[in-house]
């Protein structure tokens, strides 16, 4: 093992603390390398990383924010996973600190099933493994790398997670709790702002997805339905044929009129009830938060996720 640590102009005492552990993991047989840089400003998440990374030699490598905290058997577990699945990104479960901090992603980090790593790759969450929880094999990083070094602002983990599936990579997760994963208002992930995912988030479903079907429905005549609506491409906004939902005054309007449109007339979808509208679907309603109402709506049209429906909310 080797560790490799960036110092991206911290301003606290890492420095010092890092030297002291230097000593004691290279009396043990693990040799540290700090690296950093003069400048007084941080150069940003996507930029450490890479350098962290060009500066070790180890095959695999085992990514650890400096705010979280790894459990000892991680290694292990993940380089077994990993040489099993070469072209994987492999992560884990996690727990959160504190623990009520976001109880809802930390349920949907840990109990994904093992298709949905791929399925839901469209949702405001991110990746489906999270960029705490990352080992993978140093030969597909640098098939699919390095991070966006755009500093503050950029996603580097979604980016980087998007082009790894553009190539093919996979996503396994190791169903064991490996990764304390801390949550603060100050973390780096704050400064990414949401409009700027929901651009990537979008353009990647145009990409991936929407060239297969000819055309579908999108699941919620409410805000985020039509938001997703507005943010599609002219020819993708053809291939949408309704808005479905529960809501009865919703569905009595009878249809939704994107004012803004410059074409004439105006386009007018329909707004159908759930059970009359036709699959797929890219449904905009977000998970665990009505009561199972939703869920159980779904789960009664048999679908298929990936073939008739994905999340995007």
């Amino acid at each position: 093992m080797e560790l490799s640590v960036f110092n991206d102009a911290s301003k606290d005492q890492s420095l010092r603390i890092l030297e002291e552990w230097k000593a004691k993991l290279e009396d043990s047989g693990i040799p540290v390398v700090i690296g950093g840089h003069e400048s007084p400003y941080p150069r940003g998440v996507g930029y450490s990383k890479n350098q962290a990374i060009a500066q070790s030699s180890g095959s695999y490598l085992c990514f650890l924010d400096s705010d979280d905290v790894m459990m000892p058997q991680r290694v292990r577990l993940q380089l077994d996973a990993a040489t099993r699945h070469p072209t994987s990104i492999i992560g884990c479960q996690v727990r959160r600190e504190p623990p009520d901090s976001t109880e809802r992603y930390t349920r949907w980090i840990n109990q994904l099933a093992p298709e949905q790593l791929l399925t839901q790759v469209f949702t405001s969450h991110g990746p489906t493994v999270v960029m705490p929880t990352w080992f993978c094999s140093r030969t597909w990083f640098s098939h699919v790398g390095p991070f966006d070094e755009g500093g503050q602002g950029v996603p580097e983990d979604l980016l980087l997670f998007y082009n790894h599936l553009r190539k093919g990579g996979g996503v396994v997760r190791v169903d064991r709790s490996l990764v304390l994963y801390r949550y603060h208002p100050d973390a780096a992930t704050h400064s990414v702002l949401e409009t700027t995912i929901w651009t990537h988030r979008v353009r990647f479903l145009e990409e991936r997805v929407l060239p297969h079907w000819a055309a579908f429905t999108i699941w919620n005549a409410g805000r985020q339905g039509r938001r997703l609506y507005r943010s599609l491409s002219a020819g993708a906004r053809r291939k949408v044929v309704a808005f479905c939902d529960v809501d009865e005054n919703k569905i009595r309007k009878g249809f939704y009129c994107y004012e803004d449109s410059k074409e004439t007339p105006k386009p007018r979808v329909p707004i159908l009830h759930f059970r009359a509208a036709r699959p797929p679907f890219v449904i905009c309603v977000k998970l665990d938060l009505t009561g199972g109402e939703f869920e159980a709506n779904l789960r009664s049209l048999n679908l298929q996720e990936g073939r008739d429906f994905l999340h995007f909310s």
